[in-house]
């Protein structure tokens, strides 16, 4: 009888498992060959007496390009015509930094209107009271 767990490890619901392995083991996921969404990773565990135990872990893949949209929110009541705007990019070659497209393009908010035209009057107003106090 062996003193070490054998291990299989299974995506998601899949029958064939990825591997079956002697614990403990050190793998890596590729995670380029699932589709984007909601996967899990189901360990199955087996100790030297025969025992079982199961465990799932949940995660979500994303190796798509990510889809970054302005102007319209999830389950938001809206009328009228609305604005939107929509931005797609990818990771590209994860070795090289790529600044064409890695960013997305956003408006200016509100706030930031705000306190320029707040300092824009309060540098006219110290200008004007500068210039009339001699």
């Amino acid at each position: 009888m062996e003193d070490k767990s054998s291990l299989i490890i299974f995506i998601d619901d899949e029958q064939q498992p990825v591997g079956s392995f002697k614990s403990p083991i050190n793998f890596e996921l590729d995670t380029r060959k699932l589709v984007d969404g909601e996967h899990f990773l189901r360990i199955v565990s087996k100790d030297p007496s025969g025992t079982e135990g199961i465990r799932k872990i949940p995660f979500t893949v994303r190796n798509g390009p990510d889809i970054s949209i302005e102007g319209l929110k999830e389950n938001e009541v809206v009328d009228g015509v609305i604005p939107i705007m929509i931005s797609a990019y990818g990771k590209g070659d994860q070795k090289v930094f790529l600044i064409e497209g890695s960013e997305t393009p956003r408006s200016i908010p509100g706030w930031v209107w705000i306190a320029h035209i707040l300092f824009g009057g309060w540098a006219i107003y110290y200008l004007i009271t500068q210039l009339f106090q001699k």
